[in-house]
């Protein structure tokens, strides 16, 4: 098993973080509304150090793995509701993306990666910054639909909305990060199709059906459905954000599952 041992620098911007993002996910009430979204902020930009450290070589040389892409895509997710809370202040999901965060960027501390080998592609960076992108866009669309649903309930048992903003709200949010994480997933297969041996040298000449492509293609498939059910029948409520947890469940297999695999269960760095 892959375990971490990293300098006390990366071991101190992890916890810090990780304990950043506690106070406002346990303590949101007392805190207040404005209070907790500037602990959000200051967790979200311990999180970004913690990992540029990781990703820019503090531990002698670049890594990353399962728990990497989960906590890059933890980020992003909490970037994106940084953004919306200044144009809709009253969204109300800090403690649980919070939460979300804290149990990622522990998980990175605890399983590294392995360390990317050298490149000479400067492609082969910017087709992993889209590949990641997609998930922290799906992400975030997925977290829209758990609101979504969440609120819907309350509301049927005539309590408070869940998220503070009003349902078609959620909803057109929700698609409007569906479509652009299927614009960046689509140029994400693209080019790893087109330029595969570019990116990854000659011995990946071609289209590989391995796990990952298998299952990143079957996502693909997926949210091509919903976007298409969404233009010509309609699709919308629980019928939508169930398609899509089944796209977001095939998209987290396609890397985060398959590295997993490797990394703890059969206990490989490649």
């Amino acid at each position: 098993m892959i375990l971490a041992s990293p300098p006390l620098e990366g071991v101190l911007l992890g916890a810090g973080a990780a304990l950043a993002y506690a106070v406002p996910a346990l303590a949101w009430r007392a805190l207040g509304e404005r209070r907790a979204r500037w602990a959000l902020v200051v967790a979200w930009a311990l999180h970004a150090a913690a990992l540029g450290w990781a990703l820019l070589g503090g531990h002698g040389g670049a890594r990353f793995g399962f728990a990497q892409a989960l906590s890059v895509t933890a980020w992003l997710v909490v970037t994106v509701y940084v953004v919306e809370s200044q144009v809709l202040p009253q969204l109300r999901a800090r403690w649980a993306l919070a939460g979300f965060g804290s149990a990622a960027v522990l998980l990175a501390l605890f399983f590294p990666g392995q360390k990317l080998p050298p490149t000479q592609s400067p492609l082969l960076p910017l087709h992993w910054a889209l590949g990641i992108a997609s998930y922290g866009l799906f992400a975030a669309a997925t977290a829209h639909g758990w609101l979504m649903l969440r609120s819907e309930r309350l509301l049927r048992q005539r309590a408070q909305n869940a998220s503070g903003v009003p349902l078609l709200t959620l909803e057109r949010l929700m698609f409007r990060l569906i479509t652009a994480g299927f614009i960046v997933l689509s140029a994400t297969l693209l080019a790893g199709g087109i330029f595969g041996e570019t990116l990854y040298g000659s011995q990946h000449t071609g289209w590989r059906w391995d796990h990952k492509r298998v299952f990143t293609l079957l996502s693909w498939v997926t949210f091509a459905v919903l976007l298409l059910g969404r233009w010509r029948l309609g699709w919308r409520g629980r019928r939508a954000v169930h398609v899509l947890y089944a796209g977001a469940a095939l998209l987290l297999l396609a890397y985060v599952g398959s590295r997993f695999v490797l990394e703890v269960l059969l206990e490989r760095t490649a």
